[in-house]
Formats: C-alpha cells, sequence, structure tokens
C-alpha cells in the first residue's frame, strides 16, 4: 500500500474517534479515504466483514468509480487519521498518478479473485448437482462488460442496503 500513500503528501488529514462512520452503505458522498494508522471495520447488511488497519488502504473507491452508493459501512474501531478527498471524482480526473496506483491495486484485486474463482471453477466442473453452477456464474462474469451489475438472485436477493437513522 506505500505507493498509494507516497501520492498522498498534498491531501488532507483528518483524525477520527472510534464509533465516527466515515462511509455508511448505501449513501452517496463522493468522498474517498486512504487509512494513515488506526483501524475500520468494514461491514455490509450489518455483518462484519473485516477488521482494517494496513496503511493505505483506501475505502470509498468502488462508490467514486462506478458512481454507486457505498457497498460498505466504514466505521472507526481504533483511533485513526486517514487522508480524506472530498471529490475523489475530480480529484482523480487531475491526479494521474493516483488513479494509476488505484488501477494497479484494483488490477491485483481482480487477478486475486479471478485466479480463487478459477480455481473452484476446476474443483467443480465435474460435479453434476448444483455446485456445476459455479461454472455458469464465472463465465457470465468474465465476459460482463461495462454492464449495471445487480448482487444477489432471483431466489435470493441482496439485501437492501442500511441505511442509519438519524438521532
Amino acid at each position: 500500500m506505500q505507493p498509494i500513500l507516497a501520492c498522498c503528501q498534498d491531501l488532507r488529514e483528518s483524525r477520527f474517534q472510534p464509533g465516527e462512520v466515515l462511509l455508511a452503505e448505501g449513501q452517496h458522498t463522493g468522498k474517498l479515504y486512504i487509512l494513515i494508522d488506526g483501524a475500520v471495520e468494514v461491514s455490509r447488511a450489518g455483518f462484519p466483514i473485516d477488521v482494517v488497519s494496513e496503511p493505505g488502504t483506501m475505502f470509498g473507491e468502488t462508490s467514486v468509480l462506478l458512481d454507486l452508493p457505498h457497498t460498505a459501512t466504514v466505521k472507526v474501531t481504533a483511533l485513526c487519521r486517514a487522508y480524506v478527498v472530498d471529490d475523489a471524482a475530480a480529484f482523480l480526473l487531475a491526479h494521474p498518478d493516483f488513479a494509476h496506483a488505484i488501477s494497479r491495486l484494483l488490477a491485483q484485486r481482480l487477478h486475486t479473485v479471478t485466479s480463487y474463482l478459477a480455481d473452484l471453477k476446476a474443483q467443480f466442473s465435474d460435479h453434476h448437482d448444483h455446485l456445476a453452477m459455479v461454472d455458469e456464474v464465472l463465465v457470465s462474469l468474465l465476459h460482463q462488460q461495462d454492464a449495471e451489475f445487480k448482487p444477489g438472485s432471483e431466489r435470493c436477493p441482496d439485501p437492501p442496503p442500511v441505511v442509519p437513522r438519524k438521532a
């Protein structure tokens, strides 16, 4: 994550207290956060997914790049500092070095997931039960080009985003 941090020297740095929500699932803020230190919890539909403390980790990039509401909630669990970009879309257009660093990071994530999915496909290709469906799902995901993605299925739709209530 160091290449990302090297691109952040001129960004606004903020401090956040435990319990603060940086990004709320279902909201559209246009913000991007880059963790300097501390820890945050990432959750989706109210379920904790991960606790992240690695410096240089970004939050909000998927929402910004795809112009979608945030797909997860990011909540501070330990006092943290982060760089904050308020208008991330404009920032990325004006800073190609940063956009390139994000592109490399996202390409690495995609490579990792694709490798894992290819391994799953190989493991279950000879099954003639519900596990064979893995092949169909993978093929459709691999060939999807700039189409709107809707998570879930008719049988088991993705739960609606959890929008925090104002007190």
